[in-house]
């Protein structure tokens, strides 16, 4: 791909140094990069539905800088490592080709990546969200090992369509493969297809399940309630993201909400670049 123009790398370079901690050795910064630093400090914490389209342009930059790291998980093999158990092969091995006694070798479990799943709700409660969420599962898609699904009326398998490298064709093509975007909300029915066609395969055994969704149910609780513990007893680790949980005085009392949540494992907020950063930080620490 050809390089960013010289522009949109000092912005790049200005919003990583604000992502950090918000500050920059020596006291010569100039006014523009203290003002720069402030609105993305302001940005970080603001609510998505609340953005102005300067500030939600602004935001996809911000999205795209993130850095996901995938969960591990102990392989079955083993690795040659400097501390662990002693590794009785490698260690004859070495005596044999030396002549001569030598320090035994050691060996450790190796680690691999940990399988990640985002199911997204783009229903129509979920519209000042859904735009935001799904950038983030394709900056997610492009980084670490990821199977991503919409959530309303049916569910759609976007996984393919966000593995493009560039942010917007990604989009358009999200887009055009999900026909029930901004429609209506039946988690249960749409989860227990996840889990027919796909979670029960292997997509969701030992997975990172992460369901972001405000929780609003069309259909039936008690088909939601019932796959969301079929679902808990494949997954490693199930969180459910629900941009309304950071708003002051929520209650879980939506009825999809509700019947899901005695099988989740984490209610977190999603309704900021700071809560999704901290959901990226909640699946590396799986």
């Amino acid at each position: 791909a050809p390089p960013p123009a010289p522009g949109r790398r000092a912005r790049q370079t200005s919003h990583l140094a604000a992502l950090g901690n918000g500050s920059a050795g020596g006291s010569g910064r100039s006014p523009t990069v203290k003002v720069a630093a402030s609105d993305v400090e302001v940005l970080r914490r603001k609510d998505i539905a609340s953005l102005s389209p300067a500030e939600k342009r602004h935001l996809r930059e911000l999205l795209a800088l993130l850095e996901p790291v995938p969960p591990t998980r102990r392989a079955l093999r083993r690795t040659p490592a400097r501390r662990g158990d002693v590794d009785p092969r490698r260690t004859l091995k070495r005596m044999i080709a030396t002549g001569e006694v030598t320090r035994p070798r050691r060996r450790r479990r190796a680690t691999r990546p940990r399988k990640v799943v985002l199911l997204i709700d783009v229903s129509g409660s979920m519209k000042p969200y859904a735009d935001a969420l799904l950038r983030f599962a394709h900056v997610v898609a492009r980084r670490m090992p990821v199977e991503v699904c919409t959530l309303g009326t049916r569910l759609t398998r976007v996984t393919r369509q966000l593995r493009h490298r560039d942010p917007e064709q990604a989009m358009l093509a999200a887009a055009r493969a999900v026909p029930d975007y901004e429609g209506g909300t039946r988690l249960g029915e749409t989860l227990k297809v996840f889990l027919d066609r796909w979670g029960q395969r292997g997509a969701a055994r030992r997975a990172v399940v992460v369901i972001c969704s405000d929780g609003w149910e069309r259909g039936d609780p008690t088909l939601l309630a019932e796959q969301a513990r079929r679902l808990a007893r494949l997954a490693h680790k199930v969180v459910w993201v629900n941009p309304h949980a950071g708003h002051e005085g929520y209650e879980p009392v939506q009825s999809g909400i509700a019947a899901a949540l005695p099988h989740v494992d984490r209610l977190l907020a999603g309704h900021s670049l700071d809560t999704l950063r901290a959901l990226l930080e909640e699946v590396r620490l799986a």
